[in-house]
C-alpha cells in the first residue's frame, strides 16, 4: 500500500514595506524560490520550502508588502486575497506577521487588522537591532501577553532569533487554534450599525470565507467599508459595492466620515497601549532625522532629487543602450545564420525556401527581438527603483515631488514613472506598480505613453536633418537642437495637461495624503533586490511578450505580402537593363513590392485622411510600419525610397532621398512645415504595439488601452492638422 504524503502547510509572510519581510523571507526559506504571478494580476509572487523542525513539512509564500489590507491597490488586494484565499487564491494555514521593531506603532495596524479577520498568526518583530540602536526596542513578551499571540524578536540579515521564529511556527501549525485570539478593538454604536447594513449584502465568496466565524464576517463588512470609496476605477461593479457606496453616503450627509472613524479607532488603541510595548526612545535625532535635515530640505533637498532623477535617466540610457545594441546584435546573428542556412537550402532558386527564411528572420526572430530588446532598460529601471526604495529614499523622493504633481492631480510616485516614459513606456508603466491607488496608477498610465520616449528619438533626428537648416537668419542658435527641445518640451506640457484634464474629468477623487512616515536609511539588501528585479522583469516576458509577438508577426505579414518577383513589379525596359547590369533585381523592385503590399494598399487607404496633415501613402506605410515599434519609421522610409532597410537616422542617403521627395504636382513631399506636422503627430499618436500590449496586461482589461490609443490618436491628428493648417494659412513652407 502507497503511503499517504501530506500537503505541506502554506505559510503566508505579511507585512508592510520596508519591514524587511522578503530579507526574513530568504533567511528562512534559503535559495530554493519559485517566481510566479498570483492569479489574474501583474503583482508577482515568490514561493519556497520552508524547512521546520520536526515531521512538519510547510511552503512559504512572500505577499506583496502592504501598509493595510483596504483594497485600493494590487499590492493591497494580494494581500487581502492571501490571508483569506480569495480570488482563487490558496488558503494560508499561518501567517508570519513582520513588524518593524523602530517603528512598531506603524505595523500595529496591520496586524489589529488580521486580528480582527481571526487568522491563526505567529508575529515576527524584525529589525531589532536598529530599534536598539535607536534606544527604542519593543517588548515581544509584553506584545504577546497583550495580543494573546506568539511573537518572537528577529534579526533578519544577522540570524538572530530565527530559531525561536521557526520553533513558533511549528508549534502554531501544530496547534492553529492558539494562534488565532480576537482582537481586542473596539468600535462606536454607529460604525456597528453601518457594519451590519453592509454585512447582509456581503459578496458570496466573502459569505463562504466567514461562514463559519461571525467574527470574521463583521470584520469584512469593515474591510468592504474602507476599501470601496468610489475610487477603484480598475475594478467592476456589484451588489457589495453599491450596498458599501449607499452606507457611505448616508453617513456623509450627516457629516460623518467613515473613514476617519475607522482608521482612528485603530490608531486610538495603538497610541494607547504603544508606550507599554516598547521601551522610550531617547530624545537625540537619529541618523535618518539628521540626514533628512538635508534630504528633505526645500532647497537642498530639491537640488538632491534632481541630481538623483538625472542619474536615473542617464543610467536607463547610457547603461541600456550597450545592452540593447548586444541584444539586436545577437538576434542579428542568428538572422545571418538562418540565412546562411538557407542559402545553403537553396532560398535564391526555390520560393518555398525564401519564404520560411524570411518568416523565421523577420517574423519569429524579428518577434522575439522585439520583445527582448525591452529588457535592459525593464531591468534597469527596476534595479534603480529597488534600490532607491530599499534604501529609504524613494519615499522622500515621492514627497518631495507631492506638492508639484498634486497640482496635476498625481501623487508624488508618479513622478518616477513619468520619468521613465522619456526612455520607454514600457517599463514605466509597470513601474506604477509602487502607486498605491488605483485611480493614480490609472492616469498616470494614460499620460505616460505622452512622455517623449527614445523611440521617437530617430523619428526627431531623421525628419529634423533632413528638412531644417542648421541656422536661419535672426535665430540666434543652432535651429536643430533647438527643434529638438521643443518636441521634448511639447511632449512634456502635454502629458502634465492631460492628467490635469483627465483627473479633473473622466477620473475625478479627492486627493490622497501626504506621507508622514519616512522609513529610515539603509544599505540595500541585494538578494531581494536581485528577486524582484528578476520577477518583473520575467513577468514582462510572460504576460506582455505573447502580444508582442503576435503583433510583430501580423505588422511582419502586413509589409511583405502579397509577394511578387521582381519581372512582375518592374518595367521590362528596367527589368532587362538591370539583369544586363547585374543588378540587385530584389533590392531594385523593394519600394514597389512594399507598395503592393497589404501596408502599401492600406497607405493609400490612409492618404486621404493624412493629407490634410502635409503627408501621403508614402509617410502612411511607414505610419502602419511604426506599430511594431516607432523607430520602424526609420527603415520602412528606407524601403520607401528605395535606400534599403539597413538605415538608421544618420545615414545621408536616407536624408537625401527625403529632401528631395516630390509629390505628384513636382512639390517637395516634405518641408519644414510638414516636417513639423509629422514629428507632432508622432509625438502624440500611440504607434507602439508594445506600449498597447502591457497597457492590457496591467488594466487587465482592452477597455483603458482603447481609449489611450483612441485619444492620442485623435490629439496627434487634430495637433498635427492644427500646425500644418495653420501654418499654409501664415505663409509658412
Amino acid at each position: 500500500m502507497n503511503a499517504v504524503v501530506a500537503t505541506p502547510a502554506r505559510v503566508a509572510f505579511v507585512g508592510n514595506p520596508n519591514a524587511g519581510k522578503s530579507t526574513l523571507f530568504n533567511a528562512l526559506t534559503g535559495a530554493a524560490a519559485q517566481v510566479g504571478n498570483y492569479a489574474g494580476v501583474t503583482v508577482g509572487r515568490t514561493e519556497a520550502k520552508l524547512p521546520l523542525s520536526g515531521s512538519v513539512a510547510a511552503r512559504a509564500v512572500d505577499v506583496p508588502g502592504t501598509f493595510s489590507l483596504a483594497s485600493r491597490s494590487p499590492e493591497e488586494r494580494i494581500a487581502i486575497d492571501s490571508v483569506l484565499g480569495l480570488s482563487g487564491q490558496a488558503s494560508p494555514d499561518l501567517l508570519v506577521v513582520v513588524l518593524d521593531a523602530p517603528r512598531l506603532g506603524r505595523g500595529l495596524y496591520l496586524l489589529l487588522q488580521l486580528l480582527e479577520l481571526r487568522v491563526p498568526l505567529v508575529v515576527a518583530v524584525n529589525l531589532m537591532d536598529e530599534a536598539r540602536a535607536a534606544g527604542n526596542p519593543p517588548k515581544p513578551e509584553a506584545l504577546a501577553a497583550l495580543l494573546k499571540v506568539p511573537v518572537v524578536g528577529v534579526v533578519a540579515r544577522t540570524g538572530e532569533g530565527l530559531p525561536a521564529l521557526k520553533t513558533a511556527i511549528s508549534a502554531a501549525l501544530s496547534d492553529p487554534q492558539s494562534a488565532a485570539p480576537g482582537c481586542p478593538q473596539e468600535w462606536s454604536e454607529a460604525l456597528e450599525q453601518d457594519v451590519a447594513a453592509v454585512e447582509a449584502a456581503l459578496s458570496e465568496e466573502l459569505v463562504v470565507t466567514a461562514a463559519s466565524i461571525p467574527e470574521r464576517s463583521r470584520a469584512l463588512a469593515r474591510w468592504a467599508l474602507l476599501s470601496m470609496d468610489g475610487t477603484d476605477v480598475l475594478e467592476t461593479q456589484g451588489p457589495m459595492r453599491s450596498a458599501v457606496l449607499e452606507v457611505r453616503a448616508a453617513a456623509e450627509a450627516v457629516g460623518r466620515d467613515i473613514d476617519a472613524e475607522l482608521v482612528s479607532a485603530r490608531y486610538a488603541w495603538i497610541d494607547s497601549h504603544l508606550p507599554s510595548l516598547q521601551q522610550a526612545a531617547p530624545l537625540e535625532a537619529t541618523r535618518s532625522e539628521r540626514l533628512d535635515r538635508w534630504m528633505m530640505h526645500p532647497v537642498t533637498g530639491t537640488a538632491l532629487f534632481l541630481a538623483v532623477m538625472m542619474l536615473v535617466f542617464q543610467v536607463l540610457f547610457a547603461w541600456s543602450d550597450p545592452l540593447i545594441g548586444g541584444v539586436e546584435s545577437l538576434f542579428g546573428l542568428l538572422g545571418d545564420g538562418v540565412a546562411i542556412a538557407a542559402n545553403a537550402l537553396g532560398a535564391e532558386q526555390s520560393p518555398a525556401v525564401a519564404f520560411v527564411r524570411d518568416f523565421l528572420i523577420d517574423g519569429v526572430i524579428g518577434g522575439v527581438g522585439s520583445i527582448l530588446v525591452f529588457l535592459p532598460q525593464i531591468a534597469l529601471l527596476f534595479l534603480l527603483i529597488a534600490v532607491l526604495e530599499d534604501c529609504g529614499y524613494l519615499a522622500r523622493a515621492a514627497q518631495l515631488m507631492d506638492r508639484v504633481l498634486r497640482l496635476a492631480g498625481l501623487p508624488g510616485r508618479a513622478f518616477v514613472p513619468l520619468l521613465s516614459g522619456f526612455a520607454c513606456a514600457v517599463p514605466a508603466i509597470m513601474a506604477t506598480r509602487t502607486m498605491s491607488r488605483d485611480r493614480d496608477r490609472l492616469l498616470t498610465m494614460l499620460v505616460i505613453p505622452l512622455t517623449s520616449c527614445s523611440a521617437r528619438l530617430p523619428v526627431y533626428a531623421l525628419i529634423i536633418a533632413a528638412v531644417f537648416p542648421a541656422h536661419v537668419e535672426g535665430w540666434p542658435l543652432d535651429v536643430r537642437p533647438t527643434m529638438l527641445f521643443v518636441m521634448y518640451l511639447v511632449s512634456t506640457a502635454t502629458a502634465v495637461l492631460a492628467a490635469v484634464v483627465l483627473g479633473r474629468t473622466l477620473l475625478p477623487a479627492p486627493p490622497t495624503p501626504v506621507i508622514l512616515e519616512l522609513p529610515p536609511y539603509r544599505v540595500p539588501h541585494w538578494q531581494s533586490v536581485g528577486r524582484l528585479v528578476w520577477m518583473r522583469s520575467s513577468s514582462f516576458v510572460r504576460e506582455a511578450g505573447g502580444i508582442i509577438f503576435v503583433a510583430t508577426i501580423v505588422l511582419w505579414a502586413a509589409l511583405t505580402f502579397p509577394r511578387y518577383e521582381p519581372e512582375e513589379l518592374l518595367a521590362p525596359d528596367v527589368y532587362a537593363e538591370a539583369v544586363a547590369a547585374g543588378e540587385d533585381l530584389d533590392a531594385l523592385a523593394a519600394p514597389l513590392a512594399l507598395e503592393h503590399s497589404v501596408a502599401g494598399r492600406l497607405g493609400h487607404v490612409l492618404e486621404p485622411a493624412i493629407a490634410p496633415l502635409g503627408m501621403d501613402w508614402r509617410v502612411g506605410i511607414g505610419i502602419i510600419g511604426s506599430f511594431a515599434a516607432r523607430e520602424v519609421f526609420v527603415s520602412t522610409m528606407g524601403l520607401v525610397f528605395g535606400v534599403g532597410p539597413d538605415v538608421d537616422e544618420e545615414t545621408p542617403a536616407l536624408r537625401e532621398r527625403i529632401a528631395s521627395a516630390r509629390r505628384p504636382d513636382g512639390t517637395a513631399l516634405f518641408t519644414p512645415l510638414s516636417g513639423l506636422a509629422l514629428m507632432v503627430f508622432y509625438a502624440f499618436a500611440l504607434q507602439c504595439t508594445s506600449t498597447i500590449a502591457i497597457l492590457v496586461r496591467e488594466t487587465r482589461s482592452w477597455r483603458w488601452p482603447l481609449f489611450v490609443f483612441v485619444y492620442m490618436t485623435a490629439l496627434a491628428w487634430g495637433s498635427a492638422f492644427f500646425v500644418y493648417q495653420c501654418g499654409l494659412l501664415l505663409g509658412w513652407s
